[in-house]
């Protein structure tokens, strides 16, 4: 009869590398995705009439683009761990300097979601009577950049 438990099930998950060095899961994946303009707001064509497929970093591009710029729990499509979570911080009364802190952190947390992204830094705001806007540079674990934009009203 088969074992139903063999005993080399946790040998069989790893994978052996270019350099013959066994690869475990920790490796990240990088997937595609379609392009998307978020200054009209739609996706990108092709002069064909399809909607423009983008390569595994202008994927992740969109993908922080769009994780930034949506509220968190709104939208039940996407996961709970998904999006930002801006709304209330702007009129509670909290100084610049402790909003600047929060945009920081929620920014990082949304984005370091993400298995993808490496690191989120350099921030930079830009104070209006309506809110804030910010930058911040985003690197990948292939040390593929992009400087991400966002808002808090």
């Amino acid at each position: 009869m088969a074992n139903l438990f063999p005993e080399a099930v946790a040998d069989s998950w790893e994978v052996a590398g270019q350099d013959g060095q066994e690869s475990g899961a920790d490796e990240v994946t990088f997937g595609r995705s379609w392009r998307f303009d978020f200054e009209t707001g739609e996706f990108v064509m092709t002069p064909t009439g399809k909607i423009a497929p983008a390569d595994e970093i202008a994927a992740w591009k969109v993908w922080c683009e769009k994780a930034i710029r949506t509220p968190r729990y709104r939208h039940v499509i996407y996961s709970r761990a998904y999006g930002q979570e801006f709304e209330e911080l702007i009129g509670q009364g909290y100084s610049r300097a402790v909003q600047e802190s929060e945009i920081r952190r929620i920014a990082t947390e949304t984005l370091m979601v993400d298995p993808r992204t490496l690191s989120v830094d350099g921030f930079v705001f830009v104070w209006r009577e309506d809110g804030c806007r910010f930058t911040c540079r985003v690197k990948n674990v292939r040390e593929d950049e992009l400087i991400v934009e966002g808002s808090v009203t």
